[in-house]
């Protein structure tokens, strides 16, 4: 007798291989019996007839490494079908982290969620998920970001002999108590005043424990193809396995490169190296709006950032080389504010800056400045940069996979402030609804295997990502009919239709569309 028998579905098991009709059986937290013809007896059955049974999607970038204690249901990654989520990525992660960058942070957290960042270490943080528990399954990623930080501040310029061998240090430790891999982010402080030898040093670390190389690479637009050069020749030097994320390119000006990366990529790929992408499915990103500084404007803790700010010799000199960069009609139009801390500046919420500096009565450059010192830098904006031919290009190519680079959010408390970036509820069903059932860029096989089973093979997540006899039940059921993302750039916070139940270490998560407030997800480990 099973815990829960799933009958009368159509099976998609995450391998590529064609749907097959059939019954699994799950007894605890594994998947015992798959039977394509026999019936089984199981305490609850749950019939998917009409409907997908497909393994839970694995969300290779995520970013949920804080919200996730605040809410710790993962209420938008689970009621998408997210039974996995791999975190810390673009250099970003919760740990480990210490000296000043840690004392930044807890100032940062505490003001705005009341969490008290008890923990240094990849294992203090671990074990804080494990007590408070959690919804879905959480892998951890080094920052690159976070240790350099911890480690020599802001600061730029390179780190000393002594500053690099603590970092490796860091690395070292973290992979010791089970992080997948590091992650960079070379587009943000401090990692963007990082050299090539610098990541080859610490990669070597990864490489020894068999971990990955993620990373937001130095550009994704006007430098996008000297910026994979350097990511794949730290793949090359180090053959640590690489995992690019949000592949694209940024500004119309660049769109046609897009088909000069891929030459890039499957020449390295040719060569040997393990070289694979993601990417989510909209045309715009979202980050901080102190992304759009000159790098040099990034050097340093946040009160030196903001005094920079107004300080009008050098306001001038950042004035000067974002309209040199920026010389295509419509720039600040293509910046939508998400979010931002205060009341004060709510209402500027979901305009886009040219629209915000109007109401305000200032030129744009003067608002999106003034807006980062009354918001303490802590304001994140949608960039609408991207085409959609470029991004079914992407989705055709074997060696990507699909992630939302999100973090957790939900219709109620902190996480439902701001109008955040749709990918929070909507990224995997998106794929489902508009890349699979109305454009037919890839098929529904092809479609699930990136999201569950290539990520996990990526990772060396072991027995998760397809349906197989001794994996562990994390499972998805959804109808591929009325499978469909609901949440807009106007209006985020909503949850997709279509997805029935989400089963997390065999136990029911969402059931008909709802949170059960199960939190039956685990830390997991690399081993």
């Amino acid at each position: 007798m099973f815990d829960i028998v799933i009958s009368n579905g159509k099976i998609i098991d995450g391998a590529g291989t064609l749907p097959y009709m059939g019954n699994i059986g799950i007894k605890g937290d594994a998947i015992l019996k798959i039977e394509a013809t026999t019936s089984l007896s199981g305490n609850r059955i749950i019939d998917a007839e009409g409907m997908v049974v497909s393994p839970g999607f694995v969300d290779i970038h995520g970013h949920s490494d804080y919200f996730l204690l605040v809410n710790p249901q993962a209420e938008s990654k689970v009621r998408q079908g997210v039974t996995t989520e791999i975190g810390g990525n673009c250099g970003y992660s919760a740990a480990p982290i210490f000296g000043e960058e840690a004392y930044e942070r807890e100032i940062e957290y505490r003001k705005e969620f009341s969490l008290d960042l008890n923990w240094h270490t990849v294992q203090g943080y671990s074990e804080l998920l494990k007590r408070i528990g959690i919804s879905m399954n959480f892998a951890i990623l080094l920052g690159h970001n976070t240790i350099r930080a911890s480690v020599m501040g802001k600061e730029n310029r390179n780190p000393s002999k002594k500053e690099l061998g603590d970092m490796c240090i860091a690395v070292e430790k973290g992979m010791e108590e089970g992080a997948f891999g590091l992650s960079t982010g070379l587009i943000y402080s401090p990692a963007c005043f990082a050299k090539i030898d610098e990541m080859v040093a610490l990669n070597n670390v990864v490489k020894k424990h068999k971990g990955v190389f993620t990373t937001h690479m130095r550009s994704e637009d006007d430098l996008v193809l000297e910026a994979i050069e350097e990511v794949i020749e730290v793949a090359r030097r180090t053959h640590v396995p690489l995992q690019i994320s949000h592949l694209k390119t940024s500004r119309e000006r660049n769109w046609n490169k897009l088909d000069r990366m891929f030459q890039v990529i499957e020449r390295a790929i040719d060569e040997g190296l393990d070289i694979t992408c993601d990417r989510y499915p909209y045309i715009a990103s979202n980050t901080g709006l102190q992304a759009i500084l000159p790098d040099w404007a990034s050097e340093g803790d946040k009160k030196t950032r903001i005094d920079r700010l107004r300080d009008e010799t050098v306001r001038g000199k950042i004035k000067d080389e974002i309209l040199r960069k920026h010389t295509e009609p419509g720039y600040w139009e293509t910046i939508v504010i998400s979010t931002v801390a205060s009341e004060k500046n709510r209402g500027y919420e979901g305009m886009n800056i040219d629209e915000a500096a109007n109401m305000a009565g200032k030129a744009p450059f003067d608002f999106t400045m003034d807006v980062l010192i009354e918001e303490d830098m802590n304001v994140s904006a949608n960039y609408f940069t991207m085409c959609e031919e470029n991004l079914a290009k992407i989705y055709r190519k074997p060696y990507t996979m699909i992630g939302s680079d999100s973090a957790c959010r939900a219709h109620y408390g902190p996480l439902a402030e701001g109008k955040p970036h749709p990918r929070a509820f909507g990224t995997f069903p998106r794929v489902l609804a508009i890349y699979v059932r109305e454009k037919g860029i890839m098929d529904i096989s092809t479609a699930v295997k990136k999201m569950t089973s290539d990520p996990c093979r990526k990772l060396g997540i072991q027995k998760r990502g397809e349906l197989r006899e001794g994996f562990y039940a994390d499972v998805v059921i959804f109808n591929p009919d009325t499978i469909l993302d609901k949440a807009t750039f106007s209006e985020p916070i909503q949850y997709p239709e279509g997805i029935e139940y989400v089963i997390v270490n065999g136990n029911v998560t969402v059931e008909k569309g709802k949170h059960t407030e199960c939190k039956s997800g685990r830390v997991l480990r690399k081993t």
